[in-house]
């Protein structure tokens, strides 16, 4: 049931980008126990001026390399899950990107399952 928006500033190549959304999926399957199969994922890139991340704030020193993953998901994961996920996604990005993990902002956002319709005008989960 994710829905995972990608966010990161402008000239990274195309593998580059989809090795994002395959680490942050293979982290969801992981620790996240979603579907397989349950893949929705939208990469933003944006220009210099449009992608704003303090880089400094809470002394966490970030980069222009710094992506922004905010995941949309069910209601009901515990802390030590949403741990595991954020911990599995900054590992993952850092062992195959060479990512820093500073630069990795992870939002989750939690809702109701009626909140979600895949299609057909249907509420699936309802």
């Amino acid at each position: 049931m994710p829905l995972a928006r990608i966010d990161l500033v402008r000239g990274k190549s195309a593998e580059y980008r989809h090795t994002i959304g395959e680490v942050i999926y293979e982290a969801m399957l992981s620790t996240l126990n979603v579907p397989k199969d349950d893949r929705f994922q939208i990469i933003t890139e944006h220009g210099d001026s449009d992608f704003v991340a303090d880089p400094t704030y809470l002394g966490i020193h970030r980069t222009r390399d710094t992506v922004i993953i905010q995941v949309t998901l069910n209601l009901g994961r515990t802390l030590e899950v949403k741990k595991a996920f954020y911990k599995a996604v900054a590992d993952g990005l850092h062992a195959r990107l060479g990512l820093r993990r500073e630069d990795v902002f992870i939002n989750l956002v939690e809702v109701p399952k009626e909140n979600w319709s895949f299609g057909n005008g249907e509420a699936q989960y309802a």
